[in-house]
C-alpha cells in the first residue's frame, strides 16, 4: 500500500566505490515495479552520474533549478523504460558541492513542497561525510547506509553513522550490504557493524538487506540500463526486490 505522504530516503555510503548510485537506481526501479510513484533525486552534489547510468539526456538539471532557470518539475525527466522520474545533478560543479546552508535548506523545502504527488523520493547522496551529506541525511525520513565487507568501507560507514547519531539521535537508519560473497557473509558483515554501533553509539541500525555480488550488475551498467530490465531474475535483482519490500516500512 502506498504511504500517506512521500517518504524521503537518503542513500549514503561514507565511501565511494561501494555501488551506492547503482543501488539507488535499482531500488527506485524496484519500487516503481511495485506500483509506487518514485522520484530519484541525484543529490551527489558535484559528482552526479545517475543520468549517465540510465543513459538519460535531461533537458535541465539541478544547477538550472538552483539558478532559477528551471522549476523542479521542468528539470525532472521521465525514464520511460523504468517509469522513474529523475532529477539529475551536474557533474563537476563546485557551485553545487559548495551550496550554502541557506540555499541547501531552501532546496530541501522546495523538494518537500513540490513532490507531494510521489510515494517515495530517493536521494542519492555524495560519498563521504561533508556538511551537505549530513544535512540531507538528517532531513530525510530514512538514511540507508551502503557498505561492503572491505575494512575501509566499514570504517567510513561507521563514521557516517556516528555523525548521523550526533545530528539526529532518534533517526531511522538501516544498513545495506552490497557486493556480498553470499547472503550469510553479508549478514556477518552487518553483524560486525551492528556490534560497533551498539558498543560505541548505543544505537542498533537495522539490516535493510544483503545484495550479493553478481557479474550481471556490471553488464547492466555498461549498457546504461536498469538491472531489473536487463537481468530481472539474477541474484542481485532478487536481492534488491527483497530490499524494496521492506524499505517503506517502519
Amino acid at each position: 500500500m502506498p504511504p500517506d505522504r512521500p517518504r524521503f530516503i537518503a542513500i549514503g555510503s561514507g565511501k565511494g566505490g561501494v555501488g551506492k548510485t547503482w543501488l539507488a537506481i535499482t531500488l527506485a526501479h524496484a519500487l516503481t515495479r511495485s506500483g509506487l510513484r518514485v522520484l530519484l533525486f541525484d543529490a551527489d552534489l558535484g559528482l552526479a552520474n545517475v543520468d549517465v547510468q540510465l543513459g538519460l539526456t535531461p533537458r535541465a538539471d539541478l544547477a538550472a533549478v538552483l539558478s532559477g532557470r528551471a522549476s523542479l518539475a521542468y528539470a525532472t525527466t521521465r525514464h520511460d523504460s523504468t517509469g522513474l522520474d529523475v532529477l539529475a545533478g551536474q557533474s563537476g560543479s563546485d557551485a553545487l558541492s559548495g551550496l550554502s546552508v541557506e540555499n541547501l535548506d531552501s532546496l530541501l523545502a522546495r523538494l518537500h513542497g513540490e513532490t507531494v504527488d510521489y510515494d517515495a523520493i530517493l536521494l542519492d547522496l555524495s560519498a563521504g561525510v561533508d556538511r551537505a551529506v549530513r544535512r540531507i541525511a538528517a532531513w530525510s525520513d530514512l538514511l540507508m547506509v551502503v557498505t561492503t565487507d572491505e575494512p575501509t568501507s566499514l570504517t567510513d560507514a561507521y563514521a557516517l553513522l556516528k555523525l548521523h547519531t550526533m545530528d539526529k539521535p532518534s533517526g531511522n537508519v538501516r544498513i545495506a550490504i552490497n557486493l556480498a560473497r553470499s547472503t550469510a557473509g553479508g549478514q556477518q558483515t552487518y553483524a560486525t557493524l551492528r556490534r560497533a554501533c551498539m558498543a560505541f553509539l548505543n544505537r542498533e541500525p537495522l539490516l535493510a538487506g544483503v545484495i550479493r555480488h553478481d557479474p550481471k550488475v556490471r553488464d547492466a551498467i555498461r549498457y546504461q540500463t536498469s538491472l531489473l530490465l536487463r537481468h530481472p531474475n539474477c541474484w542481485a535483482a532478487q536481492d534488491v526486490e527483497a530490499l524494496a519490500r521492506t524499505c517503506l516500512t517502519g
